[in-house]
């Protein structure tokens, strides 16, 4: 996917996202909000995030671990984000293929990306 596409793709899923927030926490509090939008707990992940964990090509290839550490947030958020933004990305038309390659440090996320055209496969490390 191209950055363009991506970018496309985040700009057309952010509002939608943002609904989708607004709904779970409505759900979970009960009732309407009583403060203004914008106040109270931030997101841990802006939308484009977590458009990026669940589509980018590294995130279909990486652990939650992994992703986790390099967004700065646990696996669970990560899981959390690409199950809420997978079905959004569904009803756009985008399905995401799963991968048998695994990327488990930051490591082995530089060496897949490496302009490397002789290495076909992803090593796999302990």
């Amino acid at each position: 996917m191209t950055r363009q596409r991506l970018s496309e793709l985040i700009d057309a899923l952010t509002p939608a996202l943002e609904v989708q927030r607004e709904q779970v926490l409505r759900t979970r509090r009960g009732h309407e909000r009583l403060v203004a939008p914008g106040t109270g707990a931030k997101a841990r992940l802006t939308p484009a995030d977590r458009v990026l964990v669940t589509r980018a090509p590294p995130a279909q290839l990486a652990t939650m671990d992994l992703l986790g550490q390099l967004f700065g947030v646990t696996a669970m958020t990560i899981s959390r984000a690409k199950q809420e933004v997978r079905a959004l990305l569904e009803a756009h038309g985008h399905h995401i293929n799963t991968s048998t390659a695994r990327l488990r440090t930051p490591a082995d996320v530089a060496a897949f990306l490496a302009p490397d055209p002789t290495q076909t496969k992803v090593k796999k490390t302990s």
